[in-house]
């Protein structure tokens, strides 16, 4: 006798069971990350992570958009538990690329703890991976309803944004921390470089991923804190603050102009037509 597509398999329960390890796992990663039981981010690693550290490194209050990705992942724990949600196609094609999007964010924290800086850099790049296949997949599966899109599209493109930004201060930080720091006009040009392919990246992942605003916001809310620790806190480079404002401001475009393009009013495939998504 055959089973029906939404009555749940074992599998079902083993990924939401899994998911909701890897959130506690991830709760436990950020209470060390932001002191409560271990050293904050900014001063761990010997401050190589701080606000002031690189051309690259965000303005310290740039990092409360992390308080929205947790409320977030924790809102999809609980989402993905519903009945309605359990054998969701949506939930069964990302739902185990979530808990290493989890677990390595926790990876992260406790990789800093120690100044493991080169491996922290490893693991937030295949975070970023890790992300970009969850949005990949998501944009295979159309969203239920606002809700959803809320829940699911909104957190994970907030994150994929974020950590797109963050995986270039990262580096930039790692580097420094082993000796790499350059000075004057190589620095500013060597920042302006990795913001032009920021930008690059962003404005493609607005083509390739329909045009999700979440990921826009949280690339244009990293860049721009780190405009403003360019004009407020030292290193001080009006050069590399104006490139940081115009990578948004071509994000945010290319993002709009594929937005207009994704929600035409049709788009013809073969000798048939159907309306395009559009994204948060």
């Amino acid at each position: 006798m055959s089973t029906s597509p939404h009555t749940p398999r074992p599998s079902d329960r083993a990924r939401q069971v899994s998911v909701t390890v890897a959130e506690v796992l991830c709760i436990v990663g950020t209470l060390v990350g932001t002191g409560v039981i271990g050293t904050r981010v900014a001063e761990s690693s010997g401050g190589a992570l701080s606000a002031d550290a690189t051309h690259l490194a965000p303005a310290g209050p740039a990092f409360s958009i992390w308080s929205v990705v947790y409320a977030g992942l924790l809102a999809y724990t609980i989402w993905q538990w519903l009945p309605a949600q359990t054998t969701a196609p949506r939930h069964r094609a990302i739902g185990w690329l979530v808990v290493p999007a989890m677990l390595l964010n926790a990876l992260w924290l406790l990789v800093t703890q120690v100044s493991l800086l080169w491996l922290s850099v490893a693991v937030i790049v295949a975070l970023l991976a890790t992300l970009v296949a969850i949005i990949a997949r998501l944009q295979s599966h159309r969203a239920s309803g606002l809700p959803e899109r809320v829940i699911t599209d909104g957190t994970f493109g907030l994150y994929l944004g974020w950590v797109g930004v963050a995986v270039c201060a990262n580096i930039a930080a790692t580097l420094a921390a082993s000796g790499f720091r350059p000075q004057g006009v190589l620095a500013d040009g060597l920042a302006v470089a990795v913001l032009a392919v920021v930008a690059l990246v962003g404005i493609g992942l607005a083509f390739r991923f329909g045009a999700r605003w979440a990921v826009t916001a949280a690339m244009c809310w990293g860049l721009g804190w780190l405009a403003y620790g360019r004009l407020a806190d030292a290193p001080l480079s009006l050069v590399v603050a104006i490139a940081a404002i115009v990578a948004a401001i071509a994000i945010a475009v290319g993002t709009l102009v594929a937005r207009r393009r994704n929600t035409s009013p049709t788009t013809h495939v073969g000798e048939h037509t159907r309306a395009e998504p559009a994204h948060p």
